[in-house]
């Protein structure tokens, strides 16, 4: 690697992203990451160390997963972070997020379409993120839909089925 090359730890939380579909009984189910495949396929020369830290829907995920979340990124060596993570409630652990780590780029991303359906936002939202962590300064964002966000300033506009700011008058 060389010596200017920054160096990503990617911590995979479940989500929409790693979803799989069951024909039989028609659910959404965790089997495992599809992260490093997507990577691959993805091409991407950028050097990342993936960890599996749950494989959970976002709407049950509790503080306690969130601290488990905060604890890795404090502790990774890398001061360059992506985390994939479900869209229902990446928002919330942005905030929770963004005052327990300090001195990391820290981005959430997620997928609205599983990836293993073909047609999903997953690859590009993963490829803006990995671009977006060796771009922004220190702080915990959210990309989505090609944008990022800080913090404190995303929302899922659930009618719409993207991310948008939370306050009008802010980039």
């Amino acid at each position: 690697m060389p010596n200017n090359q920054i160096s990503i730890a990617v911590f995979v939380t479940g989500g929409t992203f790693d979803k799989e579909y069951d024909e039989l009984s028609g659910t959404l189910f965790f089997k495992k990451s599809h992260v490093k495949e997507m990577l691959t396929l993805g091409r991407s020369l950028v050097s990342t160390r993936v960890e599996t830290l749950m494989m959970k829907d976002s709407l049950v995920m509790t503080d306690a997963d969130r601290d488990l979340i905060a604890a890795k990124c404090i502790s990774a060596k890398e001061k360059n972070i992506v985390i994939t993570h479900g869209t229902d409630t990446m928002e919330n652990t942005a905030r929770y997020l963004a005052p327990r780590v300090s001195n990391k780029t820290i981005i959430i991303t997620g997928a609205m379409v599983p990836y293993k359906f073909g047609s999903s936002d997953g690859q590009f939202n993963l490829g803006s993120a990995l671009a977006y962590a060796q771009l922004l300064p220190a702080g915990v964002y959210v990309a989505m839909n090609g944008r990022f966000f800080q913090w404190d300033n995303v929302r899922k506009n659930k009618k719409a089925g993207y991310f948008e700011e939370r306050k009008k008058n802010r980039q």
